[in-house]
């Protein structure tokens, strides 16, 4: 897509400090880091959404997910990390080509996600929604 802020860094034409590419999936810094090393792996073809990727090139991509994790653990002596993928604008996601930001942690890096949870006042709420969620899976 011609209009893709990561395909124009796939075809090099913004620049980016890559950490790893093959003929599939490039990882690259976060130029807005949550915590220095945060890094982003996206499939080299334009997929939005996650949905709609095949799974071949899914697979790929989480391969490479890993592989950064634990080069972030390794090479940056993380103390954990933590891997993030957003569908959508209501979800936050800001780019419309399918990526994953894997973020080292550190045990005193500052970072805290806001996440509040909210139980569900009665079990059977969480039992329908299950229930709508298995009827829609693909079969």
């Amino acid at each position: 897509m011609t209009d893709c802020l990561f395909c124009k860094i796939v075809a090099g034409d913004i620049p980016s400090t890559r950490i790893y590419e093959d003929d599939d999936v490039l990882a690259f810094m976060d130029i807005g880091p949550l915590v220095p090393g945060h890094a982003l792996v996206i499939p080299k073809a334009h997929h939005n959404p996650l949905a709609d990727t095949p799974d071949d090139v899914l697979a790929k991509v989480v391969a490479v997910v890993r592989r950064i994790a634990r080069a972030q653990v390794e090479g940056l002596g993380a103390d954990g990390v933590n891997v993030h993928q957003a569908n959508g604008a209501a979800a936050g996601q800001v780019v419309p080509h399918l990526h994953f930001h894997v973020v080292p942690r550190f045990a005193n890096d500052g970072h805290h996600w806001n996440w509040t949870p909210r139980p569900y006042a009665d079990l059977s709420e969480a039992a329908a929604l299950a229930e709508r969620i298995r009827a829609a899976l693909p079969r």
